[in-house]
């Protein structure tokens, strides 16, 4: 099930700079810029349990989320062809809520926690897919990390619009484990939902 590309002014910027990101991280990796390896990802993600919504509670600040004030948001949910819908949906400056729907495949079925996301669709076809990895997962999956090889991205969800300050702890330990720097990520405002 694809779904149809809708063209507006403010979508079409935003695929733009997707796109335009994603090169400049394939740029980056074939360049060999990085001299890390990548961070190992979690052993097994129950794709069952890992789906629904999730509340970013923080994030390393990116170009196509940049005009995202509060309340960012993603749903996943399984497609019919096996692949996972996804919704991300947050407040602009204006406080109108902004949409970008994608799909996602996995990459790594060993696992499931490694994936690939598409937010670009031209007439059904996908050219531009960026990666997804699950760093780290709580095991009741209350929240989970997601990031990828290059370290340049990197999110902090969870099931609930708060995280208490154990499981933070808990993750910024994770991060610095996987070669990030904590402080780059920054909190995401959850207001009143």
């Amino acid at each position: 099930m694809n779904i149809p590309l809708v063209i507006t002014a403010a979508r079409s910027r935003r695929a733009l700079a997707a796109a335009a990101t994603l090169l400049g991280l394939t740029a980056t990796f074939v360049l060999g810029a990085d001299r890390l390896p990548p961070p190992e990802t979690v052993r097994r993600v129950d794709l069952n349990r890992y789906l629904g919504s999730w509340y970013e509670i923080a994030g390393i600040p990116n170009r196509f989320q940049k005009h995202c004030r509060a309340n960012t948001m993603a749903r996943y949910a399984r497609l019919d062809d096996g692949r996972i819908e996804v919704i991300n949906s947050c407040l602009d400056a204006q406080g109108d809520t902004d949409v970008a729907q994608g799909v996602a495949r996995i990459v790594d079925s060993r696992s499931n926690a490694k994936l690939k996301v598409s937010f670009v669709s031209l007439f059904g076809w996908r050219p531009f897919w960026g990666d997804y990895w699950i760093l780290d997962l709580a095991s009741d999956y209350a929240y989970a990390v997601v990031g990828t090889p290059d370290r340049h991205y990197g999110w902090i969800l969870s099931r609930t619009p708060a995280l208490d300050a154990d499981s933070r702890m808990r993750i910024d330990a994770r991060l610095r484990a996987a070669g990030y720097d904590p402080s780059t990520f920054v909190d995401t405002p959850q207001l009143q939902h």
